[in-house]
């Protein structure tokens, strides 16, 4: 009898074991928490990857903002670059004409004790009266003028000047800012001439190449665009590779278009 009962008992536990419900199949419940792992694991990788997205978004944001803030500098560097060339201008020669004038000795203190003004030697021709200080001093003082952009001023102290001074090693310059102190005040009828004398009276004058290009530059202005090509066209022949040539090539395509 002993013997015929083993083989329902394990009958028996065979078919109890197959008839365990999933929440009590061991088999099951590794299952059930496997497949929570790799769930929270997978919303762990989602997690980071928005997090690195979140990242990478913020970035480019502050990148669009940086290059908003350039294109504005650009913006208002080209709007204002007439100006800023201007001062350059300025600020170059002042600079260039301080050492060129370094040795000269400034005029006899007599002169300015004598009323403010020198009177030319006896032998020499009649002139007209200097102002107080050397042509290097009173060159100066325009300059500064221009450099605070009182150019009416400006231009009176270089007509002075060239009236006072006109043998000067730095008459070709004055008579450039001259016309300067005409064509910022868009009196473009009276720069001309103006730069123009610069071009016939001073041909070695190393304002030449910027002379001619602002007599192209007037001439655009006051309408006379055949005249103004072959102002520009003379500046790229005679001055290659400087940016008098530069900027005349730009206007001439400006012009073309």
């Amino acid at each position: 009898m002993k013997n015929l009962y083993l083989p329902i008992a394990a009958a028996l536990l065979v078919g109890g074991c197959s008839t365990l419900s999933p929440s009590e199949d061991p088999v099951a419940l590794k299952m059930t928490d496997l497949e929570a792992r790799v769930i929270r694991i997978e919303r762990v990788v989602e997690n980071q990857s928005l997090v690195q997205l979140a990242t990478e978004l913020d970035q480019l944001r502050a990148e669009s903002a940086a290059l908003r803030g350039e294109i504005e500098t650009l913006r208002f560097e080209t709007e204002n670059s007439d100006d800023r060339q201007r001062e350059l201008y300025v600020d170059v020669d002042r600079r260039l004409q301080s050492l060129e004038t370094a040795p000269q000795v400034a005029a006899p203190a007599a002169a300015a004790a004598a009323g403010g003004f020198a009177q030319a030697a006896p032998s020499a021709p009649p002139v007209a009266a200097r102002p107080a200080g050397s042509d290097q001093q009173n060159y100066q003082a325009a300059l500064d003028l221009i450099q605070a952009r009182k150019y009416p001023e400006a231009g009176r102290a270089f007509t002075d000047f060239l009236v006072a001074f006109p043998t000067s090693p730095l008459a070709d310059n004055a008579q450039y800012w001259l016309a300067e102190t005409h064509y910022v005040q868009r009196q473009f009828s009276a720069a001309l001439p103006a730069f123009q004398k610069v071009v016939t009276e001073y041909p070695q004058s190393a304002k030449l190449p910027d002379a001619l290009l602002k007599v192209g530059y007037c001439q655009i202005e006051l309408g006379d665009k055949a005249a103004a090509r072959a102002s520009l066209q003379d500046v790229l022949r005679q001055f290659p590779d400087t940016t008098a040539a530069r900027l005349a090539s730009q206007r001439l395509e400006q012009l073309s278009q």
